[in-house]
């Protein structure tokens, strides 16, 4: 597996570096702040992506975002110290496909890892047991309403409903197709959906939008 590095503790990054070297993994960068993370996760285009949360300049949270957005088919695992569960909700709310603290030990490390290869999320049991207690309780709780689309996603939203295709939308928005397939997945996952018809029909039903779905 190729891995690229971003952390802005050397010391930690090196010792990180010499583990994975030692495990059989493929370092192919090591870089110490988000824009540098940003930049070479979309130039090196690594398996797995290891990213701090606290670093300089463009935070990880806001660096996982960029390149999910630009590349959403990108490993982005969150190994930090932080074991606060905002950063963790909002970081698998951004796309992030594994949430490691800092303080695992080398072997179990190794296997979050190595599941990761397999296509399993790299996290412990503790954090996908905080994840379901989460999302239950959300599910239960609180339904889906406006304000868990961003205007963004409203905006799209609106435009998925009247049939626009994803070059169209990336062109009404000045964005990359990229771009929109991110957030068109996101906005699925939020509504519960599989599809755009569903989507449209969902929003409908809840009274996201107020237009006719399509046919």
């Amino acid at each position: 597996m190729r891995i690229l590095v971003a952390d802005d503790h050397s010391l930690f990054r090196d010792g990180l570096v010499s583990l994975l070297e030692a495990a059989g993994f493929e370092v192919v960068g090591q870089v110490g702040d988000g824009a540098s993370a940003v930049e070479a996760a979309l130039r090196l285009r690594p398996d797995a992506i290891l990213l701090d949360i606290t670093m300089p300049g463009v935070k990880g949270l806001e660096a996982l975002r960029q390149i999910r957005a630009a590349w959403p088919e990108a490993q982005v695992v969150i190994l930090t110290a932080s074991d606060d569960e905002a950063n963790l909700f909002e970081a698998v709310e951004a796309g992030a496909r594994g949430y490691l603290l800092k303080n695992l030990n080398a072997d179990e490390f190794v296997d979050m890892l190595n599941g990761l290869a397999r296509g399993e999320a790299a996290m412990t049991r503790q954090t996908t047991a905080r994840l379901m207690a989460r999302f239950t309780q959300h599910g239960q709780s609180h339904p889906v309403s406006p304000d868990d689309l961003t205007q963004r996603e409203t905006t799209l939203l609106e435009l998925m409903v009247q049939g626009r295709s994803n070059k169209e939308i990336a062109q009404t928005l000045s964005l990359s197709e990229n771009t929109v397939k991110y957030h068109v997945k996101h906005i699925l996952q939020k509504l519960g959906v599989q599809n755009r018809t569903e989507a449209a029909v969902q929003a409908l039903r809840i009274g996201l939008l107020k237009s006719d779905p399509p046919t």
